[in-house]
């Protein structure tokens, strides 16, 4: 028996297809999150990734401040800043002008991943391995500049202080539930690609949450991969330029998004990889009905407060259709 009602959001990476400009791909970013605005979307997510050619979210913040400007209801935010990779300072600055900007409708998420390879982490920051370390007192010190207490320290983030601008924890493992239970944050897993830890991550996070100023109950949030067509076999076809992408990321060739194939023996073989089956463990990929009843069965296993959806589809037509039908399922069934 359901007795909450799950919210639904859009984590995206601004994905370049092939053949579309960098200012296409933005502009595709925006019609989407005002797309999703009319569909009932609570939150607009960008994340950070760096030397990456076929994506476009490098200059989060910059991109959170243009689709937030062309959009009015609908919450954007980071899925999520890589903390590591930045001063606190400049984030709580950065966010704080974005939220006074926007009020009410910016999100912090914080990560401590790097979102590139090795050398570009160091190429960002040449201490990221440290930093990384030191991701728990970083978030404090974050939150620290955001709290109107910090106007009589010397250093402050003027812009931040008072502005209201939650925080999230994201993560990949159980050390990320650790903290977010620890911090009394919310928290957001990665199993849209990151799916061993899942469960155990939700266990830990609710069982070790302590009540926080900023939250007093544990809330969760779990990405899912969904591509949805009017029929299982087009989003089948969709699916195939998500599949090279995944190739692309296991051979180290990046390449723009691909349009869509008819699937080939070929990519079938690409999905019974072992690797690829468990990174794609919570792909949601069909008609409309075939979707509804997958996600059914994961809200009602994992028990998470919130779905955030990762549709890497080539055009954005297909995308909004996509998204305009999973706010369907998820209306349906709330």
């Amino acid at each position: 028996m359901k007795i909450k009602k799950t919210l639904y959001s859009i984590l995206d990476l601004a994905l370049v297809s092939k053949n579309h400009t960098l200012k296409q791909t933005y502009n595709n970013a925006l019609e989407l999150a005002q797309k999703a605005e009319t569909f009932g979307y609570t939150r607009y997510w960008l994340a950070e990734h760096h030397n990456s050619s076929n994506i476009g979210s490098t200059a989060t913040s910059v991109l959170i401040g243009y689709v937030a400007q062309g959009t009015s209801t609908i919450r954007i935010g980071s899925g999520g800043i890589m903390l590591p990779n930045h001063s606190p300072l400049i984030i709580a600055e950065q966010f704080g002008t974005l939220g006074s900007l926007y009020p009410n409708r910016i999100d912090l998420g914080l990560g401590r991943a790097p979102g590139t390879d090795r050398e570009t982490a160091q190429a960002i920051r040449s201490d990221f391995m440290h930093a990384a370390q030191l991701f728990p007192s970083e978030l404090e010190k974050i939150q620290q500049y955001f709290s109107v207490d910090n106007a009589t320290s010397k250093v402050r983030a003027t812009v931040a202080e008072g502005v209201e601008v939650p925080i999230f924890v994201l993560g990949s493992s159980t050390d990320s539930a650790h903290l977010a239970a620890k911090k009394g944050l919310p928290y957001a897993f990665a199993s849209h690609f990151a799916t061993t830890h899942l469960h155990e991550a939700l266990s830990i996070y609710r069982r070790d949450f302590k009540p926080s100023k900023e939250l007093q109950q544990p809330y969760t949030i779990a990405g899912v991969n969904i591509i949805i067509a009017d029929t299982d076999e087009e989003a089948r076809r969709l699916s195939t330029s998500l599949i090279r992408m995944i190739v692309g990321l296991f051979t180290g060739k990046r390449d723009a998004v691909q349009p869509p194939t008819e699937m080939t023996t070929d990519l079938e073989q690409v999905l019974k990889n072992p690797q690829v089956h468990q990174m794609l463990k919570y792909s949601f990929i069909g008609s409309k009905a075939t979707v509804k009843a997958q996600v059914k069965a994961f809200i009602e296993h994992t028990q998470v407060d919130e779905l955030i959806a990762v549709t890497n589809i080539y055009d954005i037509k297909d995308r909004v259709h996509s998204y305009k039908l999973f706010a369907e399922i998820m209306e349906e069934l709330n």
